[in-house]
């Protein structure tokens, strides 16, 4: 596939995931890392998230989990959570997601999570 198409068909998914987020995060990038946007684009949302075995869905609940687990992530981890909900993920789901990791992750990380998690359903609810 070319990367014209390769960039094109990223930008289709991450809109899908979270079009206001595709907006700014490509624009700030462009600024500063334009490489690192079409990296974004090329890569993890073209060659990683239209890969088969996994719903878009289940893709979302796995990147949550793994920036949980990171910790200091909370920019992401906000992208990614109003990903979860535009693609259909009920806020247990997510809650849940995030409980089932306290045993291997601790209380810390998972609380901090929590946090971006309630920051993130407040302001859907503000929309609302």
């Amino acid at each position: 596939m070319e990367n014209k198409q390769r960039l094109i068909n990223g930008k289709v998914m991450l809109q899908r995931v979270d079009a206001e987020a595709a907006d700014h995060v490509m624009a700030s990038l462009d600024r500063v890392a334009p490489d690192v946007a079409k990296l974004i684009l090329e890569f993890a949302f073209n060659d990683i998230y239209t890969r088969p075995g996994l719903s878009l869905q289940q893709r979302e609940l796995v990147t949550i989990t793994s920036l949980l687990t990171q910790g200091d992530t909370a920019d992401q981890l906000r992208v990614h959570l109003n990903g979860c909900l535009n693609v259909g993920l009920s806020r247990t789901e997510i809650v849940e997601t995030c409980i089932h990791c306290i045993p291997y992750v601790g209380f810390p990380k998972v609380l901090n999570a929590l946090t971006v998690v309630k920051e993130v359903f407040a302001k859907k609810e503000d929309l609302s």
